[in-house]
């Protein structure tokens, strides 16, 4: 009995120290190597795997064994992974039982290139997706240890984990466009990829996130995640890559910028890259773009390019559909203002709001006679929407400076930037010349009402001479407009009281109007346009042609007078007659630039002093696009007469020529006048002559002027004197 009890003792003794020994120390065998080999090549017959002895330690607590071993290689078809060790528990009841006893496996590997690695993988699954991988990876190495466990058929578990280290990526993407210096840290389990401590650099930009998830449906993947750049100076390729999708209308010629950014993107079968979203909050240092704007009339001392400085922005991207507002410096003048700005893009219409603070820089509305005081501050609210039909909607602009505003209500602009619709505009401000101007348009169904206590037009009188109209082309609006405001200054000296009338609008085109208004001393201004089966009649007349005769700049110091207007316009032709009825000229270069060339010098004096007195003057002429006709100016006054005619090609060319006659009578006996006659004809016998004819010829900044005496009158010339001299 005792020496079973000792053998027994022995043997638990030898059990327990042999336990011991393989649960610390374990041991190597290759026994296993044969059943490893034949169950990876039922993984894929052309997989081989290059095995060491296999290091066993025992778990007698679960009744598994621990096998590791270090140094193994796979290879299929002499492409080689070089795997840094394999761990595995074998199961001693499944092996005892015959089963499938591999619980796990977990495999680390030693530094891989990606790109042998990628091109080992596609021996096993050759997908679109690797072969655009491996074309793209220049060069990469990768760490990683995969733990997958077996269920009791030897199946892989769909709770497998794989996780590991890229380091020195080099990617070849959008062909022209290179990422370099790749590092992130990975995990993977379940069709779910996390990127940690991702960084990298794109072209010259350092980007840098902190997690990026990537989430396997089916055959697409889910990839969601931020990322950040420091301040970095993008050049035009960048530019075209990352600003041009969200901004396509921008020119920029320098940018540079810092950001954090929210995103996530699908990428589907064959790469493609689907539901891309972005939320960025991005601090732009410097922006700068060429200023194409045609804005000098409002900002006068605009530069040819605009620069933003320190604008914070937050950006929204998703489906074709963004949101884009910000602040911050804006240089498109002599001194920095501040802006706000509101953009998005949903459903193909546009919105937008801009807040334009001017403070120190120069501000101006030539037509409407207002400028910015200097010192003080002017906020321009821009809020409107571009629609599905392409047209511009000004919902509100409102201008303020102090006491001084300017408010627009629903300004719509259609495809040709003409004005199609408008509600409502209120004026009230303080204009440069000190006039005030309160006036108010507003909408009611279809009708205009332009009402007001007062109102400068002298600016907008001279805007619209110096453009020749065109401005009515720039609106679409079929409406009548009715006008009553108590006073309309013409300039610093006139103004008209009760100015008042109605104007219908068709087709761009003024078709109705009657206005009137009052000056001082009971004169009247009346103007009319009557439109009858294709012809348009339009006549002015004016007790108080100064106002408006003193606006050419070539007539200086007119004085007193009455206009008559008379136009009959039909397709695009216009025939007109303008009428100015006692009145005097005291400069007139060209005609001064005459009587002295004609050595009528004493007239020349009378001119430039006390000026010289008509009785009527007469202008017949024709309009057709750029040619204006002149088939007769005829001038008759107490000192001189004046016939001409010619053309008028715009900003081209002048060609005039006449004949100019001292005295008002056809005079044959003007050298026996005494003193007059000497100054007009010379004292020596034979000297004397009628008139003279003269030519005017050249572009509008450099005419010629000859002269010619005359010593026997035209019978027109004689004809037209005969007609005025009865008539009066």
């Amino acid at each position: 009995m005792k020496i079973f009890l000792k053998f027994f003792i022995t043997i638990l003794f030898l059990i327990f120290i042999t336990l011991t020994y393989l649960s610390i120390f374990g041991v190597e065998t290759d026994k296993f190597n044969s059943l490893i080999t034949e169950k990876i090549r039922k993984f894929d017959k052309n997989l081989e795997v290059e095995l060491k002895e296999i290091k066993l330690i025992l778990d007698p607590f679960q009744f598994k064994l621990q096998a590791k071993t270090i140094g193994t290689n796979l290879i299929n078809q002499s492409k080689k992974i070089e795997i840094e060790n394999i761990k595995t528990q074998v199961s001693l009841k499944s092996l005892i039982e015959d089963k499938f006893s591999i619980e796990n496996l977990e495999i680390s590997s030693k530094s891989l290139e990606l790109k042998n690695l990628i091109s080992f993988l596609r021996l096993f699954q050759n997908t679109p997706e690797l072969f655009i991988m491996e074309k793209a990876i220049k060069k990469g190495y990768l760490i990683t240890n995969i733990k997958l466990e077996f269920d009791s058929n030897g199946n892989i578990k769909r709770n497998y984990e794989i996780n590991g280290i890229v380091k020195d990526v080099e990617l070849n993407v959008l062909k022209k466009y290179n990422l370099q210096k790749l590092d992130f840290i990975f995990d993977y389990s379940s069709n779910n990829f996390l990127v940690k401590d991702l960084n990298f650099r794109f072209d010259k930009i350092r980007i840098s996130s902190e997690k990026v998830s990537i989430k396997k449906k089916n055959d697409d993947f889910f990839v969601d995640g931020a990322f950040a750049h420091k301040k970095s100076d993008l050049d035009k390729r960048n530019i075209n890559l990352l600003i041009k999708p969200f901004l396509p209308n921008f020119d920029i010629e320098k940018i540079s910028l810092s950001s954090n950014n929210n995103f996530s993107f699908e990428i589907q079968k064959g790469f493609k890259f689907e539901n891309f979203k972005i939320n960025s909050e991005i601090l732009v240092h410097e922006l700068i773009i060429p200023n194409n704007l045609k804005v000098k009339r409002f900002f006068p001392k605009q530069k040819k390019t605009i620069s933003f400085f320190d604008q914070k922005i937050k950006l929204q991207y998703e489906k074709n559909n963004f949101t884009f507002e910000g602040n911050g410096n804006l240089l498109y003048q002599v001194d920095s203002d501040n802006i706000d700005y509101f953009f998005s893009n949903k459903d193909k219409t546009k919105n937008f709001e801009i807040i334009l603070r001017i403070k120190d820089n120069p501000f101006k509305i030539d037509y409407l006679n207002y400028k910015k005081k200097e010192k003080n501050e002017i906020v321009l609210n821009f809020k409107g929407s571009q629609n599905k039909n392409n047209e511009l909607v000004i919902k509100s602009f409102n201008l303020n400076e102090d006491e001084n505003f300017i408010k627009i209500k629903n300004l719509v602009f259609n495809e040709k930037l003409q004005i199609s619709g408008l509600d409502e505009v209120n004026l009230d401000y303080l204009d440069d010349d000190k006039q005030k101007n309160s006036i108010r348009l507003k909408r009611n169904k279809k009708e205009y009402f332009l009402t007001g206590s007062s109102f400068n037009a002298d600016n907008l009188i001279e805007d619209l001479l110096s453009n020749d109209n065109k401005g009515s082309k720039i609106i679409d609006i079929n409406s009548n407009l009715e006008i009553d405001i108590e006073k309309i200054f013409l300039d610093s000296e006139y103004y008209l009281r009760d100015f008042k009338g109605d104007i219908s609008i068709k087709n761009s085109e003024i078709q109705k109007a009657n206005l009137i208004g009052s000056f001082s001393k009971n004169k009247k201004l009346k103007f009319t346009i009557n439109s009858v089966d294709n012809n348009k009649i339009t006549t002015l007349f004016v007790d108080e042609a100064k106002p408006f005769v003193k606006r050419y700049k070539f007539i200086k110091g007119f004085d007193e007078g009455s206009l008559d207007f008379y136009s009959s316009k039909k397709s695009k032709k216009s025939v007109s007659q303008i009428k100015i009825y006692d009145f005097k000229l005291k400069e007139l270069p060209l005609l001064t630039k005459i009587l002295t060339l004609a050595s009528l010098q004493g007239i020349a004096d009378i001119l430039s002093g006390e000026g010289i007195r008509f009785t009527e003057f007469e202008m017949n002429f024709k309009n057709e696009g750029n040619l204006i006709t002149i088939d007769e100016i005829y001038a008759i006054g107490p000192a001189i007469s004046i016939l001409m005619e010619g053309y008028v090609e715009k900003n081209k060319l002048i060609s005039l020529k006449g004949t100019l006659v001292p005295a008002t009578t056809i005079n044959n006996f003007i050298g026996s006048l005494p003193v007059l006659g000497e100054i007009l004809v010379g004292k020596k016998t034979g000297e004397g002559v009628f008139g003279v004819s003269f030519k005017i010829k050249g572009p509008p900044k450099n005419l010629k002027t000859s002269v010619n005496p005359v010593k026997t009158l035209t019978p027109r010339f004689i004809t037209r004197t005969l007609e005025k001299i009865k008539k009066n």
